[in-house]
């Protein structure tokens, strides 16, 4: 299941955060929430990448087996990669947050990241509850995306936080 990924360093923000309340420094926090979500615009820009060229694959049609273009013209993919969000917080429980938005996904594939990141897609055929087929697609997108960015963002998230400190003493 693709999880809300999260880059914190949790106690250090919450520290900074507090002295640049009490400096009352709103052009260094600013910038520090911009910083922040710049270390994490490029996670988002690969798991829509990553989403938008994932390869779904059927066992294909039997002989005598109808087909047909698909009753929908909402591409799949695409409405995924247009969920996913970044949000920054720099008060309460500080960090950057990456997700797939299931509020703009429409009601019927809101679970879709879940099911696709599990690798097998089964589905009915064009509505009809009584025919089924299955796809596969390259399991664990989101965890293999995401564990690549993982440490770029956590070193570049520490320099904020180090750059910020040093602006404040």
């Amino acid at each position: 299941m693709p999880q809300n990924i999260r880059i914190i360093g949790t106690g250090q923000l919450i520290e900074l955060q507090a002295r640049l309340r009490r400096a009352g420094h709103e052009n260094i926090r600013a910038s520090m929430q911009r910083r922040i979500r710049r270390a994490a615009e490029p996670l988002r820009d690969d798991l829509q990448s990553t989403i938008r060229g994932l390869a779904i694959r059927s066992r294909g049609r039997g002989s005598g087996k109808r087909g047909g273009a698909s009753p929908t013209t909402r591409p799949l993919r695409d409405t995924i990669a247009q969920a996913i969000r970044i949000s920054v917080r720099t008060s309460g429980n500080p960090g950057a947050q990456v997700w797939v938005d299931k509020g703009r996904l429409p009601p019927d594939l809101r679970r879709m990241p879940d099911v696709i990141n599990s690798g097998r897609i089964r589905h009915p055929v064009f509505g009809n509850r009584r025919r089924w087929a299955e796809q596969s697609a390259a399991p664990l997108w989101w965890e293999n995306t995401v564990r690549a960015h993982t440490d770029r963002m956590n070193r570049e998230v520490a320099r904020v936080v180090d750059d910020v400190r040093r602006r404040l003493e």
